[in-house]
């Protein structure tokens, strides 16, 4: 048994049972790919995977069991590295961050300036996508922490903190008649074409639910993941926007037009990930708790152990 062996039967789950991109992910052939599965279920005397001719379809029942604990088996051998190097007093290395437009663009960059002050040996790589993809890249190691509103909560093997709430705000250019009617209701909403944010990003989710929740069809008419985009649409006069409030505060000066709508939309909990179990250098703990600064180290130990 090797870890070769061990990292293709967990990539071939990854991937779909497509042998080819596991190779292209391994750099090796799909026939290296095919060899290495092949003998450690000789090895272990089962069969991992169920096959229909040369492809593989999907996983036996032993198959599953034996997925989740070589899972658990390469996730330690990835925190007996991090550790040598924490151990050995390495402060540097690269803190994969992935997150939403929104949080990279409007709430990140002053912990990020903070966190760099203080480990300047440490490069950060922020990769930015839709929080399903965000939750895919820390299950897989491929990110470090992962920071959205949406979604993370979902995954049992990711351990997720609650950090700020913040709610959304209407946006219109000004001497738009919205301005002058005082408390906006969802019907004077309807009464425009909006312009927010793509199902499954920034709160979407809180907009769609008071619209339903009203028995009020709005006419949604662009959407995008980028608040920056949304709010260049409102000023060229295609809609009415539905965006996070710090992207507004921070985007004063526009021509655009800031309305309260806490009354109309639930409040957003912007979350942070990390996959349960792994072994996180200081200086990622650093960064989440300037991230995040209700939270202690130990709170966070202690989930990361809790199964």
């Amino acid at each position: 048994m090797n870890f070769q062996q061990l990292r293709s039967i967990r990539e071939a789950t990854r991937r779909g049972y497509n042998l080819t991109e596991v190779a292209n992910v391994l750099f090796t052939s799909q026939p290296g790919v095919s060899r290495q599965i092949r003998e450690l279920e000789e090895e272990l005397g089962v069969e991992i995977f169920e096959r229909n001719g040369k492809r593989l379809t999907g996983l036996t029942d032993p198959g599953r069991g034996i997925v989740r604990i070589i899972d658990r088996l390469l996730l330690e051998a990835e925190n007996l590295q991090q550790a040598s190097k924490e151990y050995a007093g390495l402060m540097s290395g690269t803190l994969a961050v992935a997150t939403t437009h929104t949080q990279a663009r409007y709430v990140l960059p002053k912990v990020v300036q903070s966190f760099r002050a203080a480990f300047p040996e440490v490069r950060i790589a922020l990769q930015q996508s839709a929080p399903e993809h965000i939750a895919e890249w820390v299950l897989s190691g491929k990110a470090d922490i992962g920071i959205a509103t949406e979604g993370l909560s979902r995954f049992d093997d990711l351990v997720s903190f609650p950090c700020y709430q913040w709610n959304h705000v209407i946006v219109v250019p000004h001497g738009h008649p919205l301005v002058a009617n005082g408390a906006v209701t969802l019907r004077d909403l309807a009464e425009f074409p909006l312009i927010t944010y793509d199902r499954g990003f920034t709160g979407r989710g809180h907009i769609d639910d008071a619209f339903s929740a009203a028995g009020i069809a709005p006419d949604i008419v662009l959407t995008a993941m980028d608040s920056d985009v949304l709010q260049q649409y409102v000023a060229l006069g295609l809609g009415v926007g539905i965006v996070a409030s710090m992207a507004a505060e921070q985007s004063r000066g526009n021509g655009l037009h800031a309305i309260d709508a806490t009354h109309l939309f639930a409040a957003n909990v912007t979350r942070l990930a990390v996959r349960r179990g792994a072994y996180l250098r200081s200086y990622a703990y650093d960064f989440i708790l300037q991230f995040a600064p209700r939270l202690t180290r130990l709170d966070i130990v202690a989930a990361l152990d809790a199964r």
